[in-house]
């Protein structure tokens, strides 16, 4: 694929004489107008080829046309991007997040920046490279250097080498807290300012040399680093715009290798515009892995609202949705804004497909919990395999089972297999684990899927929090029983967590506790709705803890879960939740009418959809 600015012959229009032209100028003067029908990504390759285009800058212009926009909440969300992709949306645009129960720590993670040794180490390569492309073009071109110069002596108003009309910068920080100012003169030259990255990034390694875990304020350390680098707060602001414009004037294209820098400026900003919200935690360990030496410094988000604010401000509808969005109440506090309509809905089902439990006890009647005093218990390890045993030889097809963490479902596994229960399981069906390699964890799932296909059944070991728990349907016969072995709790020793906790306190008002309980809850029900995808689907859940069976845990589930949640699922062993599941799945095996032989519907025919184009939705659901 030609590259942008290079020649060729290029004819758009069929009454235009065919003339050598510049591919970016022809690409622009066609892109005036729209070019296909809505479509997904085969044909924006086949397109993009056929026509010589980029497919990813023909999407960025189909979206100026499209009524409908799908795509992730980086786009939104995160300035480096949004200020790009998302700038020609109208403010009569209608925002949906959907499956939104997490979009509190995706705008936490689009404000946060981990620096290790490997990020200096590559970054001091990277200025390198840069110092050579400036010697480079001071030798060949350095007029480029010096219209850059005059360009930021002149202010941002110009926006660098991009058309007036585009984004000059993708900058990390908020556009309204950095574009009202110029930059400062000390990094105008490029030079300067590689030597003021040069002494960042030579601090940064230096407070990375402790023994001790610090935790400081962005005012403090911005403080320490005037003190130190002689780099003031005004400086360390701008430093990713800097960045940007240089790269833009050397013409620098394999961005990619140039990851670690930008990630340096990229930290320099954030502590330079942003007094609150923010703090810099510097561990010298893991502390679940005391005795390797790993030192990160973390420049940890704590406040949602920062991200989230610039889409509040710019569009007069936004809808915030999730089928695990509970307790509701709890995201206008956490995300700092005060909703227009706020609304629960229960689920319209034609039968009760849904089977949850509370299993508090095993057979021998012995408590069972990951509760950190518990969870090495020998009798709920036991207990735990005894379940799943018993299970594997009532429930056809495919299980899930989710853990509270992959040290925990390793351990337990490992426990399992010693003692016999592993092998027993297997005789029933076969099993499959994730794990934190992505392609071992894909190839895991396809034969999964296979298992269940064949109908040799099948059980998947998956840990709450993790790729499964999030993105991955086990929908009809790849999930009839979802097993969530304890409360997922977060690490709650986790210094950025604890800092966190301590912001949420001070600033919302919201106990460490009530939302260390609504974060777990909202994990545990993302994890069980897994295996219900649709009103023709059917599942049962088993929340395998003594703690769901107090009301303040119990009452923060979806209220679709809550709804079938009955008084005799509650407070089981596991003789009762063997009893409960074969009477389901017996209930579930009668044959019934999906199109409606009842008061609603399940799935729709095609005299409904007409219906539905004609207005008379009520008359169709009733």
């Amino acid at each position: 694929m030609p590259a942008v600015g290079s020649s060729r012959r290029v004819g758009f229009e069929p009454w235009r004489r065919r003339i050598p032209m510049c591919l970016h100028v022809s690409f622009l003067r066609i892109m005036r107008r729209p070019l296909l029908r809505p479509c997904y990504h085969p044909d924006l390759r086949a397109f993009g080829k056929e026509k010589g285009w980029c497919p990813y800058f023909l999407a960025r212009h189909m979206v100026q046309f499209a009524n409908v926009v799908v795509y992730s909440y980086q786009y939104l969300l995160d300035p480096k991007v949004a200020g790009i992709i998302s700038k020609e949306m109208q403010k009569e645009s209608v925002v949906v997040f959907d499956e939104a129960h997490n979009i509190d720590n995706v705008c936490i993670e689009a404000l946060s920046v981990s620096v290790r040794r490997q990020t200096l180490e590559g970054a001091t390569r990277n200025l390198n490279r840069i110092s050579q492309e400036i010697d480079r073009f001071k030798a060949t071109d350095a007029s480029r250097l010096r219209s850059e110069y005059n360009r930021l002596v002149e202010g941002l108003a110009l926006r660098g080498n991009l058309p007036i009309t585009d984004t000059w910068l993708s900058n990390p920080a908020l556009p309204d807290d950095i574009l009202k100012e110029a930059v400062p003169g000390n990094i105008r030259r490029a030079e300067h300012f590689l030597h003021v990255l040069r002494r960042l990034v030579q601090y940064l390694r230096g407070r990375l040399e402790t023994d001790n875990v610090e935790k400081e304020s962005p005012v403090g350390f911005v403080a320490s680093i005037s003190s130190h680098a002689g780099i003031d707060q005004k400086t360390l602001k701008f430093c990713y715009d800097r960045l940007h414009s240089l790269m833009l004037t050397l013409e620098i294209t394999d961005t990619d290798e140039f990851l670690h820098i930008q990630t340096i400026c990229d930290f320099a900003t954030l502590i330079g515009t942003y007094a609150r919200g923010f703090s810099i935690i510097i561990e010298p360990f893991d502390e679940r892995m005391p005795h390797i030496p790993d030192p990160v410094l973390q420049l940890s988000c704590h406040d949602a609202s920062l991200a989230i604010k610039p889409v509040f401000d710019r569009f007069q509808s936004v809808v915030i949705t999730s089928g695990t969005l509970s307790p509701i109440d709890l995201y206008p506090r956490l995300l700092n804004f005060h909703p227009v309509v706020s609304h629960s809905f229960t689920m319209s089902l034609t039968r009760d497909c849904i089977c949850p439990m509370v299993l508090t006890r095993g057979s021998d009647q012995l408590p069972v919990s990951t509760k950190f005093d518990m969870r090495s218990d020998p009798g709920v390890v036991r207990n735990y395999g005894k379940l799943l045993l018993e299970m594997v030889s009532v429930v056809p097809d495919g299980i899930v089972c989710f853990f509270v963490s992959y040290s925990y479902m390793d351990g337990i596994i490992n426990t399992w297999n010693d003692s016999g229960i592993l092998k027993e399981i297997m005789q029933h069906k076969l099993v499959f684990i994730e794990t934190q390699d992505v392609v071992e964890t894909t190839l895991a799932l396809d034969n999964y899927r296979r298992a269940c296909d064949c109908g040799r059944g099948a059980v998947f070991f998956s840990v709450a929090r993790g790729k499964v728990a999030e993105g991955i349907d086990f929908d009809r016969h790849y999930g009839r029983l979802v097993i969530m072995f304890g409360v997922p709790f977060q690490y709650t020793l986790s210094k950025i967590l604890l800092a966190r906790l301590e912001y949420l306190r001070d600033t919302f008002q919201i106990k460490e506790g009530d939302f260390l309980t609504f974060d777990a809850l909202r994990q545990a029900a993302q994890c069980v709705g897994r295996v219900i995808r649709s009103k023709a689907d059917y599942g049962m859940m088993i929340f395998a803890d003594k703690r769901y069976s107090r009301h303040d845990k119990r009452s923060k589930l979806p209220s679709w879960i809550l709804s079938h949640l009955r008084d005799a699922n509650l407070n089981l062993s596991t003789d009762m939740a063997l009893h409960i599941a074969r009477e389901f799945l017996r209930k579930m095996a009668q044959p019934y009418d999906k199109t409606g032989g009842s008061d609603r519907k399940t799935l729709l025919s095609q005299e409904d959809l007409e219906k539905m184009g004609d207005g008379s939705v009520h008359e169709m659901l009733y």
